[in-house]
């Protein structure tokens, strides 16, 4: 009863996402108080974007790349003046030049179909898979942008930044939101990615996104696999040797020398005790952005393991003589 009452319940979750997922993209039954696209959030034309318009039974006056200006207006044949094309959709658009034409001829179908995107281009730079600049069709999260950018890559540091610059929306309703100010608003790396509302909001026109590199430490020397470390998280001298895949044989485990630059520029150094850090006899240093570890070669062992490598083989060609 208890494997079969899981079971039941697992297939209604999957029930639920299967009909949420519907729901957002469009398909299927709204349920009550889930979130239904609005008009509002359909995509609207804006300056800079390139426009098809077609009027059927009317090649002269339709119009291949008609480019939106920067006030948001686009000329028509045997229309006076312009018209204003920006901050609304093809079917809004479509309809107002068909009234427009309705003094020449009535009921005259027209469409409108967005050619290129420019209005609404956002950039995404730094540590992701594929930077670039983005043209929405529609409105994105912040989330799913990185996720076009196919995510952050292994240098990501904690933060996402966006940086958003001053600009006049001209299909504002009121001078309140007509004008903004510049901005730059940080969140954490990780709270977008897990869909964190507060840190996952709709990305505008204009934003450039960044994701700057995680500080890095650097383990060199005698291990097996020398690397830089970014420290996306607190990282001890034991726990970043282990990641560059330990130390060597013969290595010099009880002097493990750690660099360090002070904030008025100039390095210090210290050493640890690898073999006394294991037995929990010695503190497991903590590194900071730009530490160097160096894990050196024992001298005497490398000397001895050197002198026996040239002896042996030489040894090993000479003539065998049997003592009675």
């Amino acid at each position: 009863m208890k494997s079969n009452r899981k079971y039941l319940n697992i297939v209604g979750a999957l029930s639920m996402i299967i009909g949420l997922s519907a729901m957002v993209n469009g398909q299927g039954p709204s349920l009550p108080g889930a979130r239904v696209e609005q008009p509002s959030d359909r995509y609207r034309i804006g300056a800079g974007d390139v426009l098809d318009v077609r009027i059927y039974n009317r090649p002269q006056l339709s119009r291949e790349a008609v480019r939106v200006e920067g006030n948001g207006m686009i000329r028509m044949p045997l229309i006076e003046g312009e018209i204003q094309a920006a901050c609304k959709t093809e079917g809004e658009l479509a309809k107002d030049i068909s009234t427009r034409y309705a003094r020449y001829y009535r009921n005259l179908p027209v469409d409108v179909f967005i050619k290129e995107y420019h209005a609404r281009e956002v950039a995404l730079i730094g540590a992701v898979n594929e930077q670039g600049r983005y043209q929405m069709q529609r409105r994105i999260r912040l989330l799913e942008l990185l996720t076009f950018a196919k995510g952050p890559s292994d240098k990501a540091g904690q933060t996402i930044n966006i940086v958003r610059g001053p600009r006049t929306d001209i299909c504002a309703t009121s001078d309140d939101t007509a004008k903004s100010e510049g901005r730059f608003i940080s969140f954490r790396l990780n709270d977008t990615i897990r869909g964190d509302e507060t840190a996952n909001p709709y990305v505008e026109p204009g934003d450039i996104v960044t994701v700057p590199e995680a500080d890095q430490v650097y383990i060199v020397g005698n291990v097996y696999s020398p690397k830089s470390l970014p420290l996306r998280e607190p990282i001890t001298v034991s726990r970043a040797i282990a990641m560059a895949g330990g130390p060597l044989r013969d290595s010099k485990t009880d002097k493990i020398r750690i660099r360090r630059q002070t904030g008025d520029g100039t390095q210090t150094e210290m050493f640890v005790n690898l073999n006394a850090i294991a037995q929990k006899k010695a503190e497991d240093i903590q590194l900071r952005p730009n530490d160097i570890v160096e894990v050196s070669e024992s001298t005497g062992k490398s000397i001895f393991r050197s002198l026996v490598g040239s002896v042996a083989p030489m040894a090993a060609q000479l003539p065998v003589r049997v003592i009675p």
